[in-house]
């Protein structure tokens, strides 16, 4: 009867606990970043030319205030000259994890 009641308290106890939110994956990060957003910024050292008047991924991870939760955020619902990538919530958080991750 006590395991029962033990198991079942363990049982209620994880369901009960909030799920643990999923980590942003940076590595997908860069290989979503190489496909939606190379062809305007410079999203790794090894790209040699982006668009002008657009940030490096670098430069926008160390801008003071940086917010990778912001970013995903944004990336989610860009301004009128970005294109509207229709990317997922995990897959802006995995491209902000990956500029966040650019931070010097």
């Amino acid at each position: 009867m006590l395991f029962r009641f033990l198991s079942a308290s363990v049982l209620l106890a994880a369901l009960a606990a909030p799920a643990q939110p999923v980590s942003a994956d940076p590595d997908n990060g860069v290989m979503l970043a190489r496909h939606w957003c190379a062809a305007c910024h410079i999203v790794a050292d090894d790209q040699a030319r982006g668009t002008d008047n657009v940030p490096t991924f670098s430069a926008i991870a160390n801008k003071p205030g940086f917010d990778a939760g912001a970013l995903a955020r944004f990336l989610r619902d860009p301004h009128p000259k970005m294109p509207d990538m229709q990317i997922t919530n995990a897959e802006s958080a995995d491209i902000a994890a990956y500029i966040a991750s650019l931070r010097k």
